[in-house]
């Protein structure tokens, strides 16, 4: 049996900084036992993946510190069910595309991926097993309910094809087949998690936990979504891009509830900070590999001369100038912000420098790899490309054979005009009128 401290001390590591825990008591137990738990992430690799994605990336570096087994699971036959976003083959490119970037962003945070298992949904969904357990399933579930639990997550139209209706039953499915403990997800996933603990057992089954992290709002505040350039900051957008959408993001002085840049620095950038420190101090758990091999700089977002406990320091800049602040969490910040003591110019300026740290290493990395460029332009073809138009074929005449064809008449016709004259009379002569 495992000491009651390491279980606690696991379990902190596993459940910290999510939204919300489905089934903590299913993960103590397994802790308890002294079993190391097993734990999918699941994306569809539909539009290009974006910076709000350092969320879930980043927590996984906490599983792998307690011993979790973590799988990635690259959902590709959900990529094609989800409204039919991309055609089979256009998937396919888009499924490398998104593990050449899941596996540099793991390694630019300094999390192995020797760790990681990378699984493609399409090596076992398409199973004999797997579609019995499909129809199964899709003969005890009413459309209500499959259509109730893809409600956040499956695009909603007027005229919904029966592909979104299978999403969720495909989604709880993968929890039996990956083999896993529990699944860990964006909170616009509860309902999807909410209708696996229902259905799994009906068939059968063990109940899984779910745990969730908070979603990322986008720059313009909302969601932060792939169709909307605009809120969203792709991993491979240049430093110009980067500058441009920070600075027109919705950063309104002293609004702390619509605020997409405070946002993104609690969920992105002081827990990396803070995982940069422990790391440093050596509070690495379970995962003695950390930090091993990582790329770009590893250095939190702190000053080097801020007060010991600091996990992320705001830096004046420009004309005005000042003193910079220093922060030992969120909260902190939050309240300044909230009295105005911290000005969105320099929140924007601190922000901005934080991510073009997180996105260099990603982008030389994709600037390194012909491999890699080649499946970007497959996986996202620009739309915009004048395509060459089609070169007309030549003609090549052949003549027909002698008397064959269309010009046969005429060759005939021609033929019959050189024949010689038919003899005249004597009377018709050259010269016989008025002979004597």
């Amino acid at each position: 049996m495992a000491s009651t401290l390491d279980v606690e001390t696991k379990y902190n590591l596993i459940t910290r900084r999510l939204q919300e825990v489905l089934g903590g008591d299913l993960i103590k137990a397994i802790l308890t036992e002294g079993r190391s738990p097993k734990a999918y992430w699941g994306t569809a690799p539909t539009g290009r993946p974006h910076i709000g994605y350092f969320v879930p990336l980043t927590k996984i570096a906490d599983f792998l510190r307690a011993g979790v087994e973590v799988k990635i699971l690259l959902a590709d036959v959900h990529a094609f069910l989800d409204n039919l976003k991309a055609p089979l083959e256009l998937v396919a490119h888009r499924t490398k595309y998104y593990e050449f970037v899941l596996r540099t962003v793991f390694t630019s945070l300094g999390i192995p991926t020797s760790k990681l298992i990378f699984v493609q949904g399409s090596d076992y969904q398409l199973t004999r097993e797997y579609n019995l357990d499909n129809y199964r399933l899709c003969a005890s579930v009413t459309e209500h309910d499959a259509k109730k639990a893809g409600a956040e997550v499956v695009k909603q139209v007027e005229s919904p094809l029966i592909s979104g209706l299978l999403y969720p039953g495909l989604q709880a499915l993968d929890e039996q087949y990956l083999g896993v403990d529990f699944q860990f997800g964006g909170v616009d996933q509860r309902k999807i998690f909410t209708f696996a603990e229902l259905y799994l057992p009906r068939l059968g089954y063990a109940k899984r936990a779910h745990l969730m992290n908070p979603m990322v709002p986008g720059l313009m505040g909302g969601k932060m979504s792939s169709s909307d350039p605009d809120s969203k900051i792709d991993f491979l957008d240049s430093p110009e891009a980067v500058k441009r959408k920070i600075k027109k993001a919705f950063c309104e002085e002293g609004n702390i509830t619509e605020n997409g840049l405070l946002a993104f620095t609690k969920a992105v950038l002081i827990p990396i900070s803070q995982l940069r420190i422990e790391r440093r101090k050596g509070e690495t758990g379970l995962d003695s590999e950390e930090g091993q091999g990582a790329i770009g700089d590893q250095n939190p977002f702190v000053d080097d001369d801020a007060p010991e406990g600091t996990v992320f320091t705001i830096r004046r800049e420009g004309k005005f100038g000042g003193l910079p602040s220093h922060y030992k969490d969120y909260q902190e910040l939050e309240d300044d912000f909230l009295a105005k003591k911290v000005h969105p110019g320099d929140l924007k300026t601190t922000v901005n420098k934080g991510i073009d740290s997180l996105l260099a290493p990603i982008r030389k990395a994709f600037a390194d790899s012909p491999e890699w460029q080649q499946i970007e332009k497959l996986a996202y073809p620009d739309p915009n490309a004048k395509t060459e138009p089609k070169k007309k074929k030549e003609k090549v005449y052949h003549p027909p054979p002698p008397g064959k064809g269309k010009n046969a008449q005429v060759t005939k016709a021609s033929a019959e005009s050189s024949e010689p004259p038919p003899p005249t009379s004597e009377s018709t002569q050259p010269g016989a009128v008025g002979e004597l």
